[in-house]
């Protein structure tokens, strides 16, 4: 399914290549499908190296193990935001510190 709606909005868009990263191009079978259906398509497909195929959940991880080491906790009160920058995180829990 990926790999058709990949190609058939390429051809829409006109694309003169077609990308596949993030932490699905990580999957064998995906990478190895798209690989063949843009050779059929004759439209170059750009992959990274597997090591650079990783999920967000990964940096998030990291970040959230920095602050854990710093004893920066966040309030459970706090609302999810995927725009939340990584500083403005910080900031919140500083702020929220404060008051305690």
């Amino acid at each position: 399914m990926l790999t058709t709606k990949a190609l058939r909005a390429a051809g829409e868009y006109g694309a003169r290549q077609l990308l596949l990263c993030g932490g699905v191009a990580a999957n064998a079978g995906l990478r190895a499908a798209l690989a063949e259906r843009c050779a059929e398509a004759g439209l170059p497909l750009l992959v990274p190296p597997l090591s650079l195929c990783t999920d967000n959940a990964a940096m998030i991880a990291a970040a959230a193990e920095l602050k854990w080491r710093r004893a920066e906790w966040t309030p459970l009160d706090m609302k999810a935001d995927p725009l939340l920058s990584l500083e403005a995180w910080s900031v919140k829990d500083e702020a929220a510190a404060a008051k305690r």
